[in-house]
């Protein structure tokens, strides 16, 4: 987290890096200083990597309770699969939005031909909690065209809305509470207002860097704006920049957080993890020879 002083933040996030073995993930939320935005409840960078022929990335099968994945690449394939029988590919510019609710397993692949022929990755992942009413909700997963998502292209900036209603773009992706999150490119000088109708709102730099309320910031920084005002993004430099823009309502409560599982309710995730323990979540038709095992406690951190 930054100690940078600035009247339109609330606060900064450095997202730490892990290597997964030739593949880096940084991870926004959830953080010490932050567990949510709005009802993004983690927010993952993946890549940029780059495979040779013959490697990829393998993320077995596992579960999820009481949340829902998206995902959103920048570049490369990602080969969805889970326990609905469900079997997508994922391109740039679509979204996968995958309901977990009372449970579900899913695994994503390198495909067979990128592959062969050698790939690259680079996209976000993110949580969003469910809010109590809807976390027990049916499982399911809806993929979203590159085509489907609408775009803004003017001034300088070229904006694919992926979920929600703003700058008068509205997304068909379909959620369980008031919810904004895009894909923004600003060329030099151009810039990108944010009006307060989201309670909360994040802006997370992928690429070059911002300006907001007279401070730069850098790829690879999260910054979390206070809530109320609205606030102008700038580029500023002699590069274009490339920035996600997430938020949406407050959540309803604080959620607890122990490997792939969310919720209101400690007992449900303790549930979910002797669920997980005895098999009884179910399996990946087309993966179903592997899968993750439960850590242990001391090998996964809990938020709170």
């Amino acid at each position: 987290m930054s100690d940078r002083s600035n009247a339109a933040l609330d606060t900064v996030i450095v997202p730490r890096a892990r290597d997964l073995g030739g593949f880096e993930v940084r991870r926004a939320l959830p953080s010490r200083s932050r567990q949510m935005v709005g009802p993004f409840i983690f927010f993952d960078q993946m890549g940029p990597a780059a495979f040779v022929p013959g490697q990829g990335i393998d993320v077995r099968p596992h579960p999820h309770i009481n949340l829902a994945t998206v995902t959103y690449l920048f570049d490369g394939e990602i080969v969805h699969r889970d326990s609905l029988g469900t079997m997508q590919s994922i391109r740039p510019g679509a979204v996968n939005w995958m309901t977990a609710g009372r449970g579900i397993v899913h695994s994503e692949r390198t495909g067979t031909e990128p592959r062969a022929r050698g790939s690259r990755l680079f996209g976000i992942q993110t949580w969003v909690a469910l809010p109590a009413a809807h976390e027990e909700t049916e499982p399911s997963f809806t993929h979203y065209g590159e085509a489907d998502l609408p775009i803004l292209d003017a001034e300088g900036k070229r904006l694919r809305l992926m979920i929600g209603r703003a700058w008068g773009l509205s997304s068909p992706v379909r959620t369980f509470c008031d919810m904004l999150y895009a894909d923004v490119a600003l060329d030099p000088g151009a810039s990108l207002p944010l009006d307060a109708s989201h309670e909360e709102r994040a802006v997370y730099v992928v690429a070059g860097a911002v300006d907001i309320a007279g401070d730069r910031f850098p790829s690879g920084q999260f910054a979390v704006l206070r809530p109320g005002d609205p606030i102008t993004v700038g580029n500023e430099a002699s590069d274009a920049a490339r920035l996600v823009v997430i938020g949406g309502e407050t959540m309803d409560a604080p959620r607890h957080i122990w490997w792939n599982f969310v919720s209101s309710r400690r007992e449900r995730i303790e549930q979910a993890k002797a669920d997980w323990k005895a098999g009884s979540f179910g399996t990946v038709p087309g993966d179903a020879d592997e899968f993750i095992p439960l850590p242990a406690d001391n090998e996964v951190a809990s938020y709170p």
